[in-house]
């Protein structure tokens, strides 16, 4: 895995001082998947996953990903962050919990049947999500990188890394910005 420095893709088009909405940021990752030089600029690696910085609007954290064929994030949230991601390149598919995890205080969960999503979500797709969001990001291509940006506001206080075990949803870590330097 790697970081590169930060880039400025397209400017922000919502309103001054205001805080991105959820759409603002799936405007955003939309233009700037749009940048085809910029999503080319993106070193891939068939080890792992590649990533560039990018400024995101009003504040916001975005991300431009590579994705090698077979990897995927795991089971994680945002925390009190809404995002957007969409994909770039190649397909990208996202597992994801119809429903809202109790705050603080627990350690394992065993869900209730249903509440599974799945999408799949190939180039010029995406989607927003909000508070509290629980999913996995997958690129299944048994061959074929993907490439995605995503955006967060507010930038990412923490993420939550879960293990998953049939309906049996297990918090494992906690991960907050200055263990991603």
């Amino acid at each position: 895995m790697s970081v590169s420095p930060s880039v400025s893709p397209a400017a922000f088009g919502g309103a001054a001082d205001a805080a991105p909405t959820q759409a603002d940021l799936l405007d955003f990752v939309r233009r700037t998947a749009a940048d085809t030089e910029l999503i080319a600029s993106l070193p891939l690696d068939p080890e792992g996953r590649t990533w560039v910085r990018l400024e995101g609007p009003g504040g916001s954290e975005a991300w431009l990903i590579g994705w090698p064929p077979g990897t995927g994030t795991g089971w994680h949230d945002h925390a009190d962050s809404v995002g957007a991601f969409l994909t770039a390149a190649g397909e990208l598919k996202e597992n994801a919990l119809a429903v809202r995890l109790p705050g603080d205080g627990w350690r394992t969960l065993e869900l209730a049947e249903g509440v599974d999503r799945e999408r799949r979500l190939p180039s010029g797709r995406g989607r927003a999500f909000g508070h509290h969001h629980v999913h996995e990001v997958l690129n299944e291509s048994p061959d074929r990188h993907a490439i995605s940006v995503h955006a967060y506001y507010p930038p990412l206080p923490l993420m939550r890394r879960y293990s998953r075990t049939g309906q049996v949803l297990r918090l494992e870590q906690v991960e907050r910005p200055e263990d991603w330097q």
